[in-house]
């Protein structure tokens, strides 16, 4: 049976937006909020939440990131050909 998660993120086009968007939620933004103002992804209007999908159902970057990484913990930026994310894996089993 394959792994499943659930995980939020933020999807912009460049590395240093993302670092900046890092930088505000390292001084306590919520992640909800920035991914509303900023993420590029149709999830934007879920808080960046992506809800609950399978391992392998991601592209591998983002894939290794929310099944190999610590879960509740903001990681990125993570390039993938759709620009750079910032990933929340909010529970996997």
């Amino acid at each position: 049976m394959k792994k499943r998660a659930s995980a939020r993120h933020i999807l912009v086009k460049n590395k240093n937006e993302a670092l900046k968007i890092k930088q505000q939620l390292a001084k306590g933004a919520d992640f909800g909020t920035l991914a509303r103002k900023y993420s590029q992804c149709p999830s934007k209007k879920n808080d960046g939440n992506l809800g609950e999908f399978s391992q392998g159902d991601m592209v591998k970057a983002f894939d290794q990131v929310v099944f190999g990484k610590a879960i509740l913990t903001v990681h990125g930026p993570i390039k993938t050909p759709f620009g750079y994310h910032l990933i929340e894996t909010i529970y996997r089993d």
